[in-house]
């Protein structure tokens, strides 16, 4: 029935960076959707508040120490969830940003970023892609990328380059695993509220950029359930390789 198109009744959802953020977000608006969700992270304190949080109105959530940039714990992961259920729907989060221009950034910022940003996504989305496939049932993986994988900044190159490159990876993942009825597609949030983005938000360049915003305001997390309840859902069944942009305008403005 059209008024079931968007519930996720009976899908298993691994949301990685669960926790905090948007990912948080994620997780409760899928558990209320009817998904039994499962959050990843590497530290757990903040999972396990989330997930009691989801617990106490009703959904069921379950929590994975999980670092998405280690192929072995991304594998441990995996091998936990065999004891919940077969993951049906990746919701790929995880990311993390820093601060210095090209010149000052060092190696090992770059390498942080890009290993959490880029290199963990692959990880996790092949891990999810196989146990999909040993499942036999297909699925839907959704990676979070961002405005800033299509437009540039100053002070985010290796996050931009990180997201930039995700875009691209999702339409890879798509054409070469549509065969195993695995759809892979694309979110690209605009700037919210949320931890990460909060001090740059507070400056005066952040103050500026919002004003740039074609709606004049931040994203809510809330304005981002109908996009990943689009992409978790059988509603978008025919969709793969999609970039979603959920930004108010600012990929229109940004120079």
């Amino acid at each position: 029935m059209i008024d079931n198109i968007f519930s996720v009744s009976g899908e298993t959802v691994m949301v990685t960076g669960g926790g905090t953020g948007l990912g948080r977000q994620y997780a409760t608006v899928l558990a209320r959707a009817g998904a039994t969700v499962i959050l990843c992270a590497r530290r757990t304190d903040k999972l396990e508040e989330t997930a009691a949080s989801i617990q106490q109105a009703g959904g069921q959530a379950h929590c994975i120490a999980m670092d998405v940039s280690d192929s072995d714990s991304v594998a441990q992961g995996f091998e936990r969830c065999r004891d919940i259920a077969p993951v049906s729907v990746l919701v790929n989060n995880a990311g993390i940003t820093c601060e210095p221009m090209l010149l000052d950034l060092s190696e090992a910022e770059w390498d942080n970023v890009l290993d959490t940003n880029l290199k963990g996504a692959w990880l996790v989305a092949r891990a999810a892609a196989r146990h999909m496939i040993e499942h036999g049932r297909g699925g839907s993986i959704i990676n979070i990328a961002s405005v800033l994988g299509t437009c540039v900044q100053k002070g985010t190159g290796p996050y931009s380059v990180a997201k930039s490159a995700l875009l691209h990876l999702t339409r890879s993942m798509a054409l070469e695993w549509a065969r195993y009825d695995i759809r892979v597609n694309a979110i690209a949030p605009g700037y919210y509220r949320t931890d990460m983005a909060q001090d740059y938000l507070d400056s005066a360049s952040g103050q500026r950029l919002i004003k740039r915003i074609p709606q004049r305001r931040l994203g809510d997390p809330r304005d981002m359930d109908g996009a990943l309840l689009l992409l978790a859902s059988s509603a978008s069944t025919y969709m793969t390789g999609s970039v979603v942009s959920v930004d108010g305008g600012l990929s229109l403005s940004i120079v």
